[in-house]
């Protein structure tokens, strides 16, 4: 296990992290009321810094920067338990510092609880699907194009964010990290659990399915 690699999972998630609070809150202070507008404020800029995260940081750590795809990458015996592990406390860690630099960029208390109830049966459909199409994005363009998985994550993201009911948090470390800011994209604790319970079984599904598309047959013998 990498110390660089480690720090640069926290790294990454502390600006991905701070990226999806500081611009929902800036796109709510500037939207004045229009939601839609708010919302599409907080998806391009966490978008673009996807893509920007993803290129720098994949040769150093992989930029998981999301412990569901650090799972299934433990599952498919790319990393370690110690790494995964690892990353995932870094990836929390560094998303939690991220959200309360947000907090004071924009002069806002920084130790928050949010009120923003998302819950229910489409809001947890939403964050298995959401998780599904982003892990299952990430290892069928590995398999294809490795060389596209920057942009074919960034644009996912970009998509999810409105196609989904939840807004596609698909991230069990950004979730509980938002539980801890009460803004435009915040989440209250209470449905934490939920959500990451509905991430994790879409990103065990896009695990097997992953197998069954991409994984060329063997050669049958003559």
């Amino acid at each position: 296990m990498s110390r660089r690699a480690v720090l640069a999972e926290a790294l990454g998630s502390a600006m991905l992290f701070a990226t999806v609070i500081g611009s929902g809150i800036m796109a709510e202070r500037l939207a004045g009321g229009n939601v839609a507008l708010a919302l599409l404020g907080n998806t391009l800029a966490t978008g673009a810094m996807l893509f920007v995260l993803v290129t720098m940081l994949a040769p150093v750590s992989g930029a998981h920067m999301n412990p569901a795809v650090t799972l299934v990458l433990r599952l498919r015996g790319q990393i370690g338990t110690d790494t995964a592990i690892a990353y995932a406390g870094a990836q929390i860690a560094g998303g939690i510092l991220g959200v309360w630099l947000a907090h004071l960029m924009f002069e806002v208390s920084v130790f928050q609880l949010s009120a923003k109830m998302r819950f229910g049966p489409g809001q947890w459909l939403a964050e298995a699907i959401a998780t599904f199409g982003l892990v299952l994005t990430i290892l069928g363009t590995a398999k294809t194009r490795p060389g596209s998985i920057p942009a074919s994550v960034a644009l996912y993201i970009t998509a999810a964010y409105w196609f989904t009911a939840s807004t596609s948090f698909a991230n069990p470390a950004i979730t509980i990290a938002r539980a801890l800011s009460d803004s435009f994209a915040g989440i209250a604790p209470a449905c934490v659990p939920g959500f990451i319970a509905a991430q994790l079984v879409g990103a065990v599904a896009a695990h097997l399915v992953a197998d069954a598309i991409f994984t060329e047959p063997s050669a049958e013998p003559l």
